[in-house]
């Protein structure tokens, strides 16, 4: 078994704005490009599983199969076994984990599914080594991460360029990767996958509901977060700034014209057989 890695700071924590945005996930909005390839009796292990809204996607998928949900924070699986027994859901199980070093045999899933999560490990390619190590011959390795330099908005706001600018900072002082989407096929080869099919896919946030939903869930995790906490204490900006940026987001929010997409990179890694 691998030595555990030292890993990155999880930049946002588990504060309700952030919650807010892992509990609308689904494997429908967040996994589609995985989907086809799923068959009823897969054992499937869902790494940095959070709340759990997609391990319980995929738990319904393989009825005759069995999720693992991981994740290296323990108070986050409460709420992720809440979710599941909240489901009536008998084949899912969780447990904590780091994914530079995985506590399972070689070859023990059919799939492994990582979202938002290399982004912020301290070492993407020793994470993927690791899927690719516990997943079965044939079987596949399928991650998806958002790329925040690639994210854009209508219309222009200064604010918005400072949230911008100010997150990609704070996320690489914590040990990660903000721009992580463009990079996982990069990551994959390095981590010794042949097998490798890329993709991309987005979320867009343009009616009023959308907007003040996502407008709303940005401007609390800049003042009230740990990534808001990280900001400060990291010398990134001050008290003044992020309630500006906080300020810019809700103005956003209520643009008529506003308009925002997220830009994710996919990844479907096939393990030789």
């Amino acid at each position: 078994m691998p030595e555990p890695r030292e890993t990155a700071v999880y930049t946002h924590g588990h504060h309700e704005s952030v919650l807010r945005s892992h509990t609308w996930r689904t494997a429908a909005n967040s996994a589609a490009y995985l989907l086809p390839s799923l068959k009823p009796h897969m054992r499937i292990l869902d790494v940095g599983c959070g709340p759990a809204t997609i391990t319980a996607d995929l738990a319904r998928l393989v009825p005759d199969g069995h999720v693992t949900g991981v994740d290296r924070a323990p108070e986050i699986l409460e709420q992720a076994r809440a979710t599941a027994a909240g489901q009536g859901l008998g084949n899912v199980d969780f447990a904590v984990a780091d994914v530079h070093a995985l506590d399972y045999p070689d070859d023990t899933f059919c799939v492994v599914h990582a979202h938002q999560v290399l982004q912020h490990v301290g070492d993407p390619v020793q994470a993927l080594r690791e899927m690719k190590r516990v997943v079965r011959p044939g079987g596949l390795v399928a991650v998806r991460d958002a790329d925040y330099e690639a994210m854009t908005w209508f219309p222009e706001s200064e604010g918005l360029d400072d949230w911008l600018d100010l997150y990609r900072r704070v996320a690489r002082a914590n040990g990660g990767e903000p721009d992580a989407g463009r990079r996982l096929k990069a990551w994959a080869l390095r981590a010794g996958f042949t097998d490798v099919t890329a993709s991309s896919a987005t979320w867009t946030f343009a009616t009023p509901d959308e907007r003040a939903w996502w407008s709303g869930l940005w401007a609390d995790r800049t003042t009230a977060s740990a990534y808001a906490e990280r900001a400060r204490l990291g010398g990134h900006a001050t008290e003044e700034r992020l309630r500006a940026v906080a300020d810019a987001w809700r103005e956003w929010g209520r643009r008529e014209d506003g308009w925002f997409s997220v830009l994710h990179g996919e990844i479907l890694c096939r393990k030789e057989a």
